[in-house]
């Protein structure tokens, strides 16, 4: 079964791949008129994270949203199912790295760092367009798939050149790999951790907000500077994006503050167009634990 899903995944991709991106954003629309409209694909998540969100705002402008977060939907799928079949120089062109002064400065200095990145307009086209325009060596994480098949795939067609994409199960010891030059380790940081015992905790987005401790663990330990990836939607399928340091020298903070600063950042960041932002995702199905009581 699983090889059959993986041929008609196959069967997407070829067809997409001979598609302009004209054609294809015409089966985005689709989508959305499927996934809105029709299905209503997880609705109730979407508003209940928007009201939780913006709870000053009319059901008018959820709804504005909630329709520009679905039209965002669609063509994130199809821009992913296009990125299959695409060079890293067609990337690079619609996906052009800014304000790369302070990252090209560590390089110099021979220093590691750490990038981070939330779920905001499309961060599935880093790991391609990372390898001609960075002169750090770009390491990404990701979650494998149950598919096999697809994994497979995935890890040789989501990163080209000098990129390398590495599973989240491997973390440490991708830290501790000689590349052979600095390298730039790329996070997607907004994730809901798996566990209370994995977790920061922060207010975002005027919630109680549970903060994968990884990418700050790593930095503070191994004293890499972290920077924030402002992924920006240009006009349809394109971007820029902008590094922002978020620390220098994550020796000398404290704990938890690298991910407060971190989730701060891409909160004004959604704050300033909510609609391309993963509200589909369950990000706060972790709740802040009650303070245990002291006995008497």
């Amino acid at each position: 079964m699983d090889y059959l899903v993986y041929l008609l995944f196959r069967a997407f991709v070829a067809l997409f791949s001979l598609m302009s991106f004209g054609l294809a954003y015409f089966f985005s629309d689709l989508t959305y008129v499927i996934t809105y409209h029709i299905l209503g694909y997880r609705k109730k998540v979407v508003f209940t994270n928007l009201r939780n969100s913006f709870p000053g705002k009319t059901e008018a402008e959820y709804n504005r949203i909630a329709k520009g977060f679905y039209h965002h939907l669609g063509d994130m799928l199809v821009e992913s199912l296009k990125s299959f079949t695409m060079t890293e120089v067609q990337v690079a062109e619609r996906y052009r790295f800014e304000r790369t002064m302070e990252i090209n400065a560590c390089y110099q200095e021979g220093r590691q760092i750490i990038c981070v990145a939330g779920h905001y307009g499309n961060w599935e086209w880093a790991g391609i367009a990372s390898g001609i325009q960075m002169l750090h060596k770009p390491v990404g994480f990701y979650k494998p798939l149950s598919n096999k098949h697809i994994d497979r795939y995935m890890q040789h067609t989501r990163v080209q050149g000098r990129s390398v994409l590495v599973s989240i199960t491997d973390t440490r010891a991708v830290f501790e790999t000689d590349w052979g030059e600095p390298a730039a380790f790329y996070m997607i940081a907004d994730q809901s951790p798996t566990t209370h015992r994995l977790a920061h905790w922060v207010t975002f987005l005027n919630q109680e907000t549970a903060v994968l401790h990884g990418p700050e663990k790593y930095a503070r330990v191994l004293n890499l500077p972290v920077f924030y990836a402002r992924i920006k939607p240009v006009k349809r399928g394109y971007y820029t994006v902008d590094f922002i340091p978020l620390s220098m020298e994550p020796k000398d903070t404290k704990t938890g503050e690298i991910s407060a600063v971190f989730m701060k950042t891409l909160e004004h960041q959604i704050s300033e167009d909510p609609r391309y932002y993963l509200w589909s995702h369950r990000r706060w199905k972790i709740q802040k634990p009650e303070p245990k009581k002291v006995a008497k």
